[in-house]
């Protein structure tokens, strides 16, 4: 007998509806999973097996093929287990099967048959709703994240038993609704502890405002790392849509706690300088999110900059420039968003001291050592921060200050304020933030007036910049006129972002 099924699968951010076809006749007792299984589902089968006859339910001995669709994509979910136990059900006439026609099943199974959850369930469950279906069946641990797609029943299973007797009309079964949202809790840390450092601050707020991309270089102890993981206070909430792309990326990632629904808080990852390169920009047989996707939305921040192998470095130049990384594989080529802020920091020299002679340290690096150092960096890369700051040591008088520095709710304010006049004037162009202007539509969209160019052209000539860094100085200039409420670039912004361009220029050598 025939019978289908609907499970799912995850490709890139989305998710994959796989149609389960299952055929059980009489022959040799054989049962064989088609259509591009991996491991974790062609080890299915036995799980799947011993699950049912653990649930009470004995099944002959027929001949079993099992073909999931489409079979040109490769499935690696456990969660076909379930779709797979319902499928076979049906084909053995033990429910029936025209019930199956309009759920998607999602849900790992033990040996026993009870149901653990899976990766992924967010975008599956959007998947389904889109393509008509009308409810899905997930195990408790995934309700929440289920919960967040309206216009699909969820149904919470805890055992492959309550699917069979709810499929005969022997047990009941509610859709599940969401519970009461928790408050968000805010975090610990707020730009009101740092103390001094009021050039960095203000950088940090006109990245903020622009999602522009930042370098710090300074001393050991002055505070760039603390200022970096401030960063995440200062941006603009995430909006409904923004949450729920960001929540897609880490349930595909598995990162999603246990229970957990919607996030609200912008990503702010730092990986470790080991991080290799297919863990920064994804990838694998098959390909999952990496650092720079698990930062979408957020910040990247990439401390000790210089110790970053150079091809783990040299890969951010694509979704830095395109803000999306595509990642080709024999069997699919997929597309993941990188629309992050990316912060960095790092030491001007190999021991760190260099043009810190007020400080009581002295540089004992050679010339030759701090050029190789500092070229461990490529001038491409640089090329695409738009903002290089140094961060000097911290003064006495500024850390025994008494006096609380502002707060990342009173920046928040203005880059919030900011990023709307940027919003209704890129609405046209469908872009949200100065940063992801190009060179069209900043001709478009930021005239300049002829003091404010000739400013800009001694730049240009000074400091000898490339098309790229034309383009970035006017974008900084853009968001620095924005934080001011203006509509036109007045040369104090420009010479603004052009000292922000250039400010460490001399510790990079």
């Amino acid at each position: 007998m025939f019978a289908r099924s609907f499970g799912g699968t995850t490709l890139g951010v989305d998710g994959l509806i796989i149609d389960v076809e299952v055929d059980a006749a009489a022959g040799l007792p054989a049962f064989d999973i088609v259509g591009l299984p991996d491991t974790a589902v062609r080890e299915s089968k036995e799980r799947v097996r011993r699950a049912i006859r653990n649930s009470g339910v004995q099944l002959r001995q027929e001949n079993v093929t099992i073909n999931l669709a489409p079979a040109s994509i490769r499935k690696d979910s456990p969660g076909l287990d379930l779709p797979i136990a319902m499928g076979l059900l049906a084909a053995y006439g033990l429910i029936p099967a025209e019930r199956l026609s309009t759920s998607l099943f999602m849900a790992e199974l033990s040996l026993e048959g009870e149901c653990r959850g899976v990766h992924g369930v967010l975008p599956m469950t959007i998947a389904a709703r889109d393509q008509g279906l009308r409810a899905v069946f997930v195990a408790a641990e995934n309700a929440n994240e289920a919960l967040l797609v309206e216009g699909i029943a969820v149904y919470v299973l805890h055992t492959l038993k309550e699917a069979v007797d709810f499929f005969l009309g022997e047990r009941e079964l509610s859709p599940a609704v969401p519970e009461e949202a928790e408050a968000m809790q805010q975090g610990q840390e707020d730009f009101a502890d740092v103390q001094g450092q009021f050039q960095a601050k203000r950088a940090l707020e006109i990245a903020a405002a622009g999602g522009h991309n930042v370098l710090m270089v300074g001393v050991p102890g002055s505070g760039k790392t603390m200022l970096a993981r401030r960063m995440s206070s200062i941006l603009p909430r995430l909006t409904r849509e923004e949450a729920l792309e960001v929540t897609k990326i880490y349930s595909i990632a598995g990162l999603l706690p246990p229970g957990g629904g919607l996030i609200t808080e912008r990503p702010f990852r730092s990986p470790h300088h080991t991080t290799s390169m297919v863990a920064m920009i994804g990838g694998g047989s098959v390909p999952r999110p990496g650092e720079v996707t698990l930062s979408h939305h957020g910040v990247l921040f990439l401390d000790e900059l210089p110790e970053f192998s150079k091809r783990t470095l040299e890969v951010l130049r694509q979704p830095l420039e395109d803000r999306a990384v595509t990642i080709a594989r024999i069997h699919a080529t997929l597309t993941f968003p990188s629309n992050m802020i990316l912060v960095c920091a790092m030491n001007p020299c190999p021991c760190g001291y260099y043009g810190d002679e007020a400080g009581g340290h002295v540089c004992d690096c050679t010339p030759t050592e701090i050029k190789r150092y500092t070229r461990k960096i490529s001038g491409p890369l640089l090329d695409r921060i738009d903002i290089h700051i140094r961060v000097p040591r911290v003064r006495y008088e500024e850390l025994s200050a008494t006096r609380r520095a502002e707060s990342s709710a009173a920046i928040r304010a203005r880059v919030e304020t900011a990023r709307r006049r940027q919003r209704e004037r890129l609405a046209p162009y469908h872009l949200f933030h100065n940063a992801q202007m190009n060179h069209a539509v900043i001709r478009e969209t930021c005239p300049l007036k002829p003091d404010v160019q000739s400013l800009l052209e001694l730049a240009f000539r000074k400091f000898d910049l490339s098309a790229r860094s034309y383009d970035r100085i006017i974008k900084v200039a853009r968001t620095i006129a924005d934080l001011a409420g203006t509509d036109e670039i007045a040369p104090e912004h420009l010479a603004e972002a052009i000292k922000l361009r250039s400010d460490a220029e001399l510790d990079l050598g």
